[in-house]
């Protein structure tokens, strides 16, 4: 087994050299050159984007890309440091976490209800265009929790208070999708792109919210954006990424962004009427995702890509799912460590059947990495 406290301290070492600051798989239209070749249009975009991200050579510096701090990255780190200050009370935890706080204050969006992040590049989807800093729920959530635990283990009211004003962003910024006493909240204020694991997200931060500030109407708003998912939930336990027909892939770590959405309404003693629901998502997804040896698969039907997303997130879900899990949380953190880690201390991208994109992604790759190499130390006791 792979010494995971020493991984971390490599990992730690590399991104506090760096600043938190790097490259993004998506980036490319960061670049002047590339901007100005694609003349506004889509699918120029698109391609520029996806070459750029497939390309195992980074090409940035030559196409004046600056490396840059990503609002969900930060969060991420943000998590992390919160995670070991709860394992060993070091002062330096604390300075990086009032550090990163200044930054995320730094780089949110403005002009919405409430706090809320995007990425620090516009990014061209199939569905739709973002210009950079459009917030995202995705982005949001994931800082919101990472906040809020930031809270619950420094008392900082910093976190706190921004936090808290992420619901406003949700609840009145966001378009919904309603029927039937269910809603699905959209990707960003500017579409009408309904992806379940953004909604779970979502949901998952108002639940914990409501439960802090004693909120009826907002766990009502959470209840039923968690019942838009699960009425959608297939027959094997797995979700569609969304429920549009382009759409139709089941994937490792957005599945896994759902049950760890999911367990937070059990962990606040509601969604107890979906637990046969949830068992089913938690075997599917343990049981079509991984190799016996703890290799993690990026769809639930073919091995490749390997994406450094797939064995982090699944480090963080395993874990929290409890002991019956253990031993697999233990196989896939040593796979990524022995097989992801470069011996300066970063991850890299993917892995693909005869070549690794060993490019250092700071959100994609070193921030998702210390959030999973974190949490195991954290359940690990250290």
């Amino acid at each position: 087994m792979a010494d995971v406290r020493s991984s971390l301290e490599k990992l730690r070492d590399y991104i506090e050299q760096e600043k938190f600051a790097g490259y993004d798989p998506y980036d490319a239209l960061n670049s002047p050159v590339l901007r100005a070749l694609s003349l506004g249009r889509k699918y120029p975009r698109i391609a520029f984007t996806q070459a750029l991200k497939r390309l195992p050579v980074n090409l940035r510096p030559f196409l004046f890309i600056k490396k840059g701090h990503n609002p969900k990255g930060l969060g991420l780190f943000l998590w992390g440091y919160a995670k070991l200050y709860a394992v060993e009370k070091k002062q330096e935890y604390l300075q990086q976490m009032e550090h990163i706080l200044g930054l995320l204050e730094r780089t949110k969006s403005t002009g919405y209800s409430g706090c809320c992040w995007g990425y620090n590049f516009d990014w061209q989807s199939r569905a739709f265009y973002v210009p950079k800093y459009t917030p995202t729920i995705v982005n949001s959530s994931f800082i919101g929790h990472a906040l809020l635990d930031t809270y619950h283990i420094t008392g900082e009211e910093k976190a706190l208070s921004m936090a808290l004003s992420i619901r406003d962003f949700i609840i009145k910024d966001l378009n919904r999708e309603e029927h039937g006493g269910m809603l699905c909240f959209s990707y960003t204020p500017l579409d009408r792109y309904f992806v379940h694991n953004a909604n779970l997200l979502g949901a998952s931060l108002l639940v914990r919210l409501a439960s802090l500030i004693n909120d009826h109407g907002i766990r009502d708003i959470a209840l039923s954006s968690l019942r838009y998912s699960m009425h959608h939930q297939r027959e094997d336990g797995s979700w569609y990424y969304a429920e549009k027909e382009s759409s139709h892939w089941i994937d490792s770590f957005h599945t896994g962004f759902n049950l760890q959405s999911i367990l937070y309404f059990f962990e606040e003693g509601l969604a107890g009427g979906y637990q046969e629901a949830f068992d089913r998502a938690a075997g599917f997804y343990t049981g079509q995702f991984f190799l016996a040896d703890g290799t993690p698969k990026y769809y639930h039907d073919r091995i490749y890509p390997i994406d450094i997303h797939a064995p982090a997130q699944a480090v963080v879900i395993l874990a929290r799912l409890g002991d019956r899990y253990q031993r697999l949380a233990e196989k896939v953190a040593n796979w990524m460590i022995v097989n992801m880690q470069d011996k300066e201390g970063y991850f890299y991208f993917q892995k693909k059947p005869n070549y690794t994109n060993k490019i250092p992604y700071m959100r994609w790759g070193q921030a998702w990495a210390f959030h999973a190499l974190t949490d195991y130390c954290l359940r690990q006791g250290g």
